[in-house]
């Protein structure tokens, strides 16, 4: 059976700056955090290394440093997030996620479009 990711907040966190950058010192990563709030070196530090123990990240010694890159694509890692949220609070029903997610954001004309031609692409398909 196919492993479910299951990143944290903090995890999941990383995992976006490592999808952007493509890879990483610990330092770049604590950088990147502390745009948006305060972390320590070591509390970075310890996240990766425990990311690496999950086989959520991989890295390779670069001088006295290592440098981190995410281990799991992004495409499965929001698939899974996506559907475990779509278990666990809307009871497996997609339709009623949609729905919520849409009569609570400001859809425009283009969004809209998207959304047509996904239904199309899924009708064609059944």
């Amino acid at each position: 059976m196919e492993n479910i990711i299951k990143p944290t907040d903090s995890e999941l966190e990383i995992l976006n700056i490592l999808w952007e950058k493509g890879q990483a010192t610990v330092k770049e990563v604590n950088e990147e955090i502390n745009k948006t709030k305060e972390s320590g070196y070591t509390t970075t530090l310890k996240l990766l290394q425990i990311m690496h123990e999950k086989g959520l990240v991989s890295r390779y010694p670069a001088g006295k440093q290592h440098v981190y890159q995410a281990k799991i694509e992004e495409e499965k890692a929001q698939k899974d997030i996506l559907n475990g949220f779509m278990h666990n609070l809307y009871r497996g029903n997609a339709m009623k996620m949609v729905m919520q997610i849409l009569g609570n954001h400001n859809t425009t004309k283009d969004e809209l479009e998207q959304l047509r031609q996904v239904i199309n692409s899924l009708e064609q398909k059944s």
